[in-house]
């Protein structure tokens, strides 16, 4: 149902409307409010493209325009109605749920709560604190795509480590010839072969039956072409060496677990690859995908999922220091008398300081000033990863330096001093 004050007024009548939306799984609440805090109208939307269309109606029927669209507040930054706002020149603020919550409080003492209510909350702070928030970037429909399969690639990764670690945690119950044979290896229990193996043989019983030629017919499958019956015997000689045994039954059980997580383990690795082929492919088609590729230590994978989540919008950030405050890697300072902390931050883009962090260990062997710049934090009694951090704060303000100039990067310039050095000095 569609209220309307009797003082309602419009842009048309020479005031500012706000939108406030309250999202749901089914519904939205919507509010409007003027420059007074007077509210305009409210509605309930259902999430749908009739829903969309109605909240289009009901914005055009207070003023928005193309040239001038009405700004809209809403507690997520995702989604279809999101991406129904975005069309255009819309500015969307995405406001943080705690936020919100706080605002609330500035409205009534009684810690009352309802849709409509927080729709309004969310309106309020467009009119009184518009300047405090920032607007969903504007980013491109290539850089979107970007960070669709990067996350999903990341999140992917992060599954197949989570499913490893609980294949790894079982066989140390009763297998521990499998840990001996494959977990010192790159990759570990990730590994094609070792999949393949443990998949033909899931309990220590059947592996250590297993023929050299049945090794290495299993090996060839995994996709493994050099060096066979050099493997097959190493694997031979560790599962037949004489290990501690589960009794017949309850070892026969650990093999059927194992099977099922080796299943989801396949799942994931796959998932993960086929991924990766997409991020690689969209990524390489991005403008920006040189200057990221000239950062030591920066490879396809890393520099999509860096890309992803800072966007290609030029005009996000202000200076490095909004970047890196965002990042997670500039300090923090919390004062108060004649008493001063300084320390790292926990409000944070946790996706970028991953990939981050990665960026920053491999870079050590890449960048012989990036092993001197750590190396110097350490000297000066940083942590490991407080050195990472140091240097990772220093790689953002020199990336956003090239993003906005159009550099690639360059070594020399980058870790010199910082009298003759504009990229550090960007930092």
């Amino acid at each position: 149902m569609l209220v309307t004050c009797t003082k309602a007024r419009s842009k048309e009548n020479g005031l500012t409307v706000y939108c406030g939306i309250d999202w749901a799984e089914n519904h939205h609440d919507v509010a409007l409010v003027d420059d007074d805090g007077q509210l305009l109208a409210k509605r309930r939307i259902g999430d749908d493209a009739a829903g969309y269309r109605l909240l289009m109606d009901l914005l055009a029927e207070y003023g928005d325009t193309a040239e001038d669209p009405v700004p809209v507040a809403i507690e997520t930054s995702h989604g279809l109605l999101v991406a129904a706002l975005r069309t255009g020149t819309r500015p969307v603020y995405a406001i943080n749920p705690l936020a919100a919550a706080r605002y609330r409080d500035r409205h009534g003492v009684s810690r009352k709560k309802s849709d409509p209510g927080d729709a309004l909350v969310l309106a309020h702070i467009l009119r009184t604190d518009m300047a405090m928030h920032r607007p969903l970037p504007a980013d491109s429909d290539q850089a979107k795509a970007v960070t669709v399969l990067a996350r999903a690639q990341q999140d992917a990764a992060w599954s197949r480590q989570q499913i490893s670690n609980q294949v790894r945690s079982l066989l140390r119950e009763y297998y521990p010839a499998a840990l001996a044979a494959f977990q010192h290896k790159q990759g570990g229990l990730t590994r094609p072969d070792a999949r393949t193996v443990l998949a033909m043989a899931p309990t220590p019983t059947r592996a250590a039956r297993l023929s050299l030629a049945q090794l290495r017919s299993a090996l060839k499958r995994s996709g493994r072409q050099r060096g066979l019956d050099a493997e097959a015997t190493r694997l031979r000689d560790i599962l037949r060496t004489p290990w501690a045994h589960q009794p017949p039954a309850v070892e026969d059980a650990f093999g059927l677990q194992l099977s099922a997580l080796l299943r989801q383990l396949e799942a994931a690795c796959q998932a993960g690859d086929d991924l990766a082929e997409a991020v690689e492919a969209a990524f390489r088609e991005h403008p920006d995908a040189e200057i990221y590729l000239s950062f030591p230590g920066l490879g396809v994978q890393l520099a999509a999922r860096i890309l992803a989540e800072i966007g290609d919008d030029s005009g996000r950030f202000t200076d490095a220091r909004g970047l890196k405050a965002y990042a997670g890697s500039a300090p923090i300072t919390r004062a108060s008398g004649k008493k001063s902390f300084v320390g790292r931050r926990f409000v944070k883009n946790n996706r970028l300081v991953s990939a981050g962090f990665l960026w920053t260990f491999s870079s050590l062997r890449a960048s012989p000033g990036a092993d001197a710049h750590y190396r110097r934090r350490r000297e000066a009694g940083d942590w490991h990863a407080g050195a990472q951090r140091n240097l990772l704060n220093r790689f953002l303000g020199q990336l956003y330096h090239c993003l906005q100039n159009r550099l690639h990067f360059d070594e020399h310039r980058a870790f010199t001093s910082p009298r003759t050095s504009p990229l550090t000095a960007a930092a």
